[in-house]
């Protein structure tokens, strides 16, 4: 003989017994106790929340022998007899299966009939299945029912229920359970029952049940088929810690293992999407959240480090990829392929590379950080003594990163004097120049023009900034004052936001203030020749930038490469199959 399941063996039979539904228990009892009981009522809510236990208790009690502050006696020959599925007084419907107008007509016909107590309750479970004909004939019994007659509608999904059903009832909604609730629940079942079963095991039962009783206890209850013990699962973190640290390698790692372990791809994007909601509710309604205390702390830890910005993307991700895997003949490759992109945004060929660099700059932004990050210098090419191109991108053992050294630019004059002959004491020459001292250039010491140092000021701005006043062209009416030639207003309007960053670096570079305006003007097709180096130049007196590895890194760049490709070059022997392919 079979054994009784344990949500049926610990089903609620009194209003006292239901938890986390207070609201509902407080307005049925005072129904009853006040003989206000309504002729029809709609419960909606998740599935194992209560519905059905709290339609019985209700039809119990109405019809109870001797009901104590609205609670039935549970000992009556009523009583027993609901329990049982025997009263004459309760039927329950499945409108999940007796959808039809003529199920309901029978319905309607037996409504009429007298029953020995003193109500006859209809329960009409997942009433959202009826058809519209049902629902039609329906209705008008639900408006003008006899007097001794009540519904009971329940259905997980009340938006379905057409909105004159749902105007002449009177809609409870039951709640998902919270955790302290369940867990509270859960032991006593354990200590009742006689069950021996870890804490470890009751913590992985209460993330199973995601706040429905009924879920959680037949969790319980294959936990403790099995021993008792928590079962190996697959560790949803290892994504997410490689989203964060953009480790793609680890995610395949760990799609692997759990492919290992008989999951389905499809069942652990679900698994991945739920996880990482829990994690954004953690940031934005913590109330909602449906998990132990350690484990929400976890969670909230690991959702401040990704970013609400990063989670939200992922789900959207993984939510695309699910819909893609309806029809996708490997829907493990299609898995993949959306860790990869989340973990490698730079490789997506799309916007999401320059969101995530937005996500980054705000990061810092509300972290406090005043400017992005100094990266480590690139390394040296000892051929050419100039920074490798490529090289913080792609570093090596055998070349030593050098200090970063300040660069000194040498003046570009019409007539270059002859360099001196180097001498055999360095010493007389210091190696870095006082902190307080500024770097001045020979032209500034020489009392050069503003026009004869806008390439000295030009290299030593921002990326940004340097490539927005590029397109300018440099007049210097007077020595302290610089005309910078845009070529359109929007331009200007663009150069005039960062005017005070310019005549700083004027200020610095020539030691004395400088007036800067910037004008609209005929600015030429190439770029002004005080502002491009002359190529007659020896190769150690032109302006160069240092390159700035950030930028090689997280720049927005097209890749080579497609992203199948990318797949088949890190695993080998995968291939693409279509619908129509039959080997």
């Amino acid at each position: 003989m079979a054994v009784q399941s344990l949500y049926r063996r610990y089903r609620p039979r009194r209003f006292s017994e239901l938890r986390g539904q207070d609201h509902i228990v407080r307005a049925l009892r005072n129904s009853v106790i006040n003989q206000r009981e309504g002729q029809a009522y709609l419960f909606s809510g998740p599935r194992g929340t209560g519905k059905t236990s709290t339609a019985r208790i209700l039809a119990k009690v109405l019809n109870c022998e001797a009901p104590v502050d609205g609670e039935p006696c549970c000992e009556c020959a009523s009583c027993l007899s609901v329990e049982s599925g025997t009263s004459y007084d309760v039927i329950e419907l499945d409108a999940a299966s007796n959808n039809g107008v003529q199920d309901v007509r029978d319905l309607i016909d037996r409504a009429g009939l007298v029953s020995p107590g003193r109500h006859r309750v209809f329960i009409l479970d997942e009433v959202h299945m009826l058809t519209a004909a049902a629902e039609a004939a329906l209705l008008k019994t639900l408006e003008e029912p006899p007097p001794h007659v009540v519904f009971v509608l329940a259905t997980t999904d009340p938006q379905k229920v057409s909105e004159t059903i749902r105007s002449r009832t009177q809609h409870l909604q039951f709640h998902l359970l919270p955790m302290h609730d369940l867990e509270d629940h859960v032991r006593f079942v354990v200590r009742d029952a006689g069950l021996e079963v870890t804490d470890e095991a009751i913590e992985q039962v209460l993330v199973q049940g995601g706040g429905s009783a009924r879920d959680t206890l037949s969790a319980l209850e294959l936990i403790v088929a099995a021993g008792g013990v928590a079962e190996a699962t697959v560790n949803l973190d290892e994504f997410v810690e490689a989203i964060i640290d953009g480790d793609p390698a680890r995610s395949l790692a760990a799609v692997a293992f759990a492919m290992q372990h008989g999951r389905d791809p499809r069942t652990l994007a679900d698994e991945l999407i739920r996880h990482l909601r829990e994690a954004f509710l953690t940031q934005m309604a913590p109330e909602l959240v449906q998990l132990p205390a350690d484990r929400a702390e976890h969670v909230s830890e690991w959702a401040r480090r990704m970013g609400n910005g990063t989670i939200v993307r992922s789900m959207e991700t993984i939510g695309d990829t699910l819909i893609e895997m309806r029809h996708a003949p490997d829907a493990r490759l299609l898995l993949e392929v959306s860790l990869m992109k989340l973990c490698s945004p730079s490789d997506a060929g799309d916007l999401t590379a320059l969101i995530a660099r937005i996500e980054r700059l705000e990061k810092a932004v509300a972290s406090g950080a005043t400017a992005a990050p100094s990266a480590p210098p690139p390394p040296v090419d000892p051929a050419t003594g100039r920074a490798k191109l490529g090289g913080a991108a792609r570093p090596t053992s055998d070349v030593p990163r050098a200090a970063p050294q300040p660069t000194l630019v040498k003046a570009q004059s019409p007539v270059s004097a002859p360099e001196p002959a180097a001498t055999a004491e360095p010493a007389a020459r210091p190696a870095t120049p006082p902190a307080e001292t500024p770097q001045v250039s020979q032209a500034a010491a020489s009392g050069g023009s503003p026009a004869e140092l806008w390439p000295q000021v030009l290299t030593s701005l921002k990326p940004l900034v340097r490539a927005l006043y590029s397109a300018c062209s440099v007049t210097s009416p007077t020595p302290d004052t610089v005309v910078l030639s845009a070529p359109n207003a929007v331009h200007q309007a663009k150069c005039n936001e960062h005017a005070a960053t310019v005549a700083a670096a004027f200020e610095k570079i020539s030691g004395r203030k400088v007036a800067l305006n910037v004008d609209v003007g005929e600015a030429p097709k190439d770029r002004s020749a005080a502002a491009r180096p002359s190529r007659s130049k020896p190769t150690d007196e032109i302006p160069h930038d240092d390159i700035d590895p950030d930028e090689l890194s997280d720049m927005p760049i097209v890749p080579v490469e497609s992203v199948l490709d990318r797949v088949n070059r890190i695993l080998p022997g995968s291939r693409v199959i279509d619908e129509g392919d039959t080997k």
